[in-house]
């Protein structure tokens, strides 16, 4: 069998198809890496409005008495501070002070949350929470059932107004409602994404897919609305220094030196968090750092970074050319004591020898 003809397709594959995108295999999904130019459709998102398909995503239901006991058991920030309607970004760290996956938990009410995994870690994080389920939580994984469009940019509110009664210009980041979008029930309406440009992630049935989907594209019509694809997904992401997991977090980076100790939280106990505790009171070895490029280059996950001597103090874990920016800029672990913003680097590329700066993030500040 073909890598083809085993890869997982989306509800509206045929509909991106249809719309001339490069499909690519990503996280065992045929997904739409472009449609027209990285470039375009990056800007498109940066200065009006852009629609991502990421219903490859995963989606797990947890229900019952027990269901926040699991989730403050497998997860590193406290879901204890959660209200109906709020969302929290989180981590589900591993015995060895890595991490499984890097997730959104919802609280949908008292007793039932969604948890939002990345596509390649389904099955593992699935395995991982079931594992640990010892008290009863209902779970049901509804990966396979629901689309999820992210209608993202500094427009989208406006553009999107005419298909809900929701208001969408009032929602504050991570927080999100259940309500009728395009005619459609119960849709969950997410002030959230993963591009820094401000916008909304739906969560639909994949009956009502292919019409929720239509309907975003005729209300965004005179916005310029624009279908976007996974490569623009990418340098968006790394204009925030976002993390990407199987690039900048894995099993082997623990959550304090990904920078992530703002969502690791001591107030309870969690997977390994006796061993994170520590870490932190001793300090972390090394830590993910934005990097941006002086020299003219683009940098990219696997080079090496050293001293201004050569002595070699890291590596890139993902980098591109900032399209808002027009210059090199990377994410990558760099050794202490190097990782201080205003520190210069050199990046191996290949035979060339070029030079940057460790930054502050978000690289792009807008």
């Amino acid at each position: 069998m073909s890598d083809q003809e085993t890869l997982k397709k989306i509800a509206l594959n045929d509909v991106h198809e249809s719309l001339g995108a490069k499909m690519v295999p990503f996280a065992g999904y045929n997904m739409p890496v472009r449609y027209s130019s990285d470039l375009e459709e990056h800007k498109t998102v940066r200065n009006g409005v852009g629609v991502f398909d990421v219903s490859h995503m995963g989606e797990f239901f947890l229900k019952g008495p027990k269901a926040l006991d699991l989730i403050q058991r497998v997860s590193s920030n406290d879901a204890s501070k959660l209200f109906d309607g709020k969302a929290q970004y989180s981590c589900l760290p591993n015995e060895d002070g890595g991490i499984v996956d890097d997730l959104i938990v919802y609280k949908i009410k008292d007793e039932e949350y969604m948890l939002v995994v990345n596509a390649s870690n389904i099955e593992k994080d699935w395995n991982w929470i079931a594992q640990r389920n010892t008290e009863g939580v209902e779970m049901t994984n509804a990966s396979d059932e629901i689309s999820l469009f992210a209608v993202q940019g500094p427009k989208a509110a406006e553009a999107m107004q005419t298909l809900t009664d929701v208001n969408l210009s009032d929602m504050t980041f991570y927080t999100f409602e259940k309500g009728k979008f395009a005619g459609v029930d119960n849709v969950i309406i997410s002030a959230t994404g993963y591009t820094g440009a401000g916008g909304f992630e739906l969560y639909v049935p994949n009956k009502d897919a292919g019409e929720v989907w239509k309907k975003i594209f005729e209300a965004g019509a005179d916005y310029d609305i624009k279908p976007i694809g996974l490569g623009a997904r990418d340098t968006l992401r790394l204009e925030m220094g976002y993390c990407l997991y199987g690039n900048d977090i894995d099993d082997t980076t623990s959550p304090l030196e990904a920078g992530l100790g703002w969502v690791t939280k001591f107030t309870k106990d969690f997977t390994n968090s006796e061993n994170l505790a520590k870490q932190k009171e001793e300090g972390v070895t090394r830590r993910l750092v934005g990097i941006e490029l002086i020299d003219r280059g683009v940098p990219r996950g696997g080079y090496k970074v050293t001293t201004l001597e050569g002595e070699e103090i890291g590596h890139l874990t993902s980098g591109t050319m900032s399209p808002m920016l027009g210059k090199g800029v990377a994410l990558g672990y760099i050794n202490r004591p190097h990782t201080k913003a205003g520190t210069e680097v050199i990046i191996e590329v290949r035979n060339r020898k070029l030079k940057a700066v460790v930054s502050k993030l978000p690289f792009y500040k807008g």
